[in-house]
């Protein structure tokens, strides 16, 4: 019999929401149970923000506290509120992965804290400073297959990684990519004020998200970099934060090794779509929809192929939607499960 594996969340904001509640909205076989979870917020707000939410709507079900634990639909996650990774005894709660999801642990040293307190592995839902901080950055459906169990630290890198690196990668393979450039436009997020604020270095965010559109700094490229060597150097991005709370969207533009159309380019993302490694992760549309059609969709990535252009023959200009927070938490899920198949298999041949 496979086993049940019991994974913790480590933070509680808008991914680690979204994690909990997609692992049980989502008809998936995951080889694992949320049993645990540690936040700093008081436990009638964490049940409160459980219940209802503003982007997503009401939880589909029963929620409640009892004691200690959170109740979803009578399946219990107990509630702690550590401070700090090293102050919960991971090993004590019989933990066999923790879902980073605050957000605020970006290095080796940082996840080492949690291997000391007793977590066997942590996988982390943000890209991480450097690609040695941690053993894999995997993007489901580019190289998940790579894990080999024997990982304790692994990213699932960014919801903007997630999106841009399938599409790259079967763009690469198919016409050949000399030269992209991204521009992310992205909804609000919680490092940015409602109104104008003192509260972060970088002076732009400083300024109330809902009453401008504000450029942002943005590691993509990098990012891109890491998981798709073959395209560093060639890439470059910036982004924009935009006043809508959920769904954002890239902006991509490439030039072409050989000539191609906007026809063969959709072709492309369609198959890709419908068949293949990117099934489920990859949709493709020509309707005529605005951001908020994607409220709540677990792609990776849902290209709009009526905005697909070919200047010439061979600079292209796409636009692939995809929801910021939903869509991540999905992939989270996703990798979770793969990583806990393949350490259960890797126990079984040892």
């Amino acid at each position: 019999m496979s086993q049940r594996f019991r994974v913790a969340l480590n933070g509680y904001g808008r991914i680690g929401r979204c994690v909990l509640r997609a692992f049980h909205e989502r008809n998936a076989a995951f080889p694992f149970d949320i049993v645990l979870l540690n936040d700093l917020a008081d436990r009638a707000h964490i049940e409160y923000l459980t219940r209802f939410d503003s982007t997503h709507g009401r939880f589909p079900g029963e929620v409640r506290l009892e004691g200690d634990a959170l109740l979803l639909n009578g399946q219990p996650v107990r509630v702690l509120s550590a401070p700090a990774p090293g102050q919960v005894d991971w090993a004590a709660h019989g933990i066999d992965l923790v879902l980073e999801c605050s957000g605020v642990y970006h290095t080796r040293a940082d996840g080492e804290r949690f291997l000391a307190a007793g977590a066997p592995r942590v996988l982390f839902s943000q890209p991480m400073a450097s690609g040695q901080d941690v053993d894999a950055t995997v993007v489901m459906g580019i190289n998940h297959q790579q894990l080999r169990g024997d990982e304790r630290l692994v990213s699932n890198a960014s919801c903007t990684t997630n999106c841009s690196v399938p599409l790259l990668h079967l763009l690469d393979r198919a016409l050949g990519l000399e030269q992209v450039f991204i521009t992310t436009i992205h909804s609000a997020m919680n490092d940015q004020p409602v109104i104008d604020a003192y509260h972060h270095d970088d002076l732009r965010r400083t300024r109330s998200a809902f009453q401008s559109v504000i450029p942002v700094s943005t590691g993509l490229a990098r990012g891109i970099g890491r998981l798709l060597p073959e395209l560093e150097g060639r890439i470059q991005a910036k982004a924009v934060r935009v006043p809508t709370v959920n769904v954002s969207c890239l902006d991509i533009t490439f030039q072409a090794a050989r000539d191609t159309s906007a026809a063969e380019v959709n072709r492309l993302l369609q198959d890709a779509a419908e068949s293949g490694p990117l099934q489920g992760l990859l949709a493709y549309t020509e309707l005529p929809h605005a951001s908020c059609d994607f409220n709540h969709d677990p792609h990776s990535a849902i290209v709009d192929g009526s905005l697909t252009r070919v200047c010439g023959s061979r600079l292209v200009n796409l636009l692939a939607w995809f929801d910021n927070e939903w869509g991540f938490a999905s992939r989270m899920l996703d990798v979770a499960g793969h990583y806990l198949n393949v350490v259960q298999h890797l126990a079984r041949n040892h």
